[in-house]
């Protein structure tokens, strides 16, 4: 399992300005998921917006949030958020237990993975070549709320992915914003970690709450 040695925070800070089914099935992605299943052989037609999460049990979502990192405790995790969500009928809220966290093994995260609980043992990744950025919306419970690390790629193991990609950190504020991960010159031939972050006590000085949405490969 790779280690992210970056965390986040959620402490008040200034602004940062951070900028098996079949082809054709799927209305927002022109990509069949056989094209997307990297076997090194075969090619990614034009890119469509790939997505990692639209809605609760929507068909359109690719990746399962099942990496809870290290173990799990200190995170309240809900995927079927229904308040304010920046689109559609649902969205991600997450709360990060300090405290907890300060009993525990003092940092937190999730990753997004193909299949679930994938940490590089079985093949998943998906053939992504084309994307040039990952896109996702996020705001803060309170505002000032900070993400100090956001990753796509990054799995190691038997089945590693073909590269990685990070920003961070990230203030967010009490509204929804659009945050960018730069794709451009990544090898994206195999990506089975979609999309992570990652948090610490050490930057925390209390529990906090945020929420993500509309995460998509473009």
């Amino acid at each position: 399992m790779l280690f992210l040695s970056a965390t986040l925070g959620c402490e008040k800070a200034p602004s940062v300005d951070q900028s098996g089914s079949k082809e054709g099935e799927k209305k927002n992605i022109q990509i069949s998921k056989k094209d997307n299943q990297s076997d090194g052989v075969g090619e990614v037609r034009s890119f469509q917006p790939f997505y990692i999460y639209s809605d609760k049990g929507s068909r359109d979502n690719h990746y399962v949030p099942s990496g809870f990192m290290p173990n799990g405790k200190c995170i309240a995790f809900n995927d079927a958020w229904m308040e304010n969500c920046y689109e559609g009928k649902s969205c991600m809220k997450t709360t990060y237990d300090v405290e907890c966290s300060r009993k525990d093994q003092k940092w937190a995260g999730v990753y997004w993975l193909n299949p679930a609980n994938n940490w590089g043992k079985r093949k998943g990744g998906y053939n992504l070549t084309g994307a040039k950025k990952l896109t996702f919306w996020a705001k803060g419970h309170r505002g000032g709320e900070q993400i100090q690390e956001l990753t796509v790629g990054g799995i190691s193991g038997d089945y590693p992915d073909s590269d990685i990609s990070v920003i961070g950190p990230i203030i967010l504020s009490a509204e929804w914003r659009e945050y960018t991960i730069d794709l451009r010159g990544k090898d994206l031939s195999y990506i089975s970690g979609g999309f992570a972050w990652t948090t610490s006590e050490e930057v925390n000085p209390e529990t906090c709450t945020f929420y993500i949405d509309e995460i998509k490969f473009e």
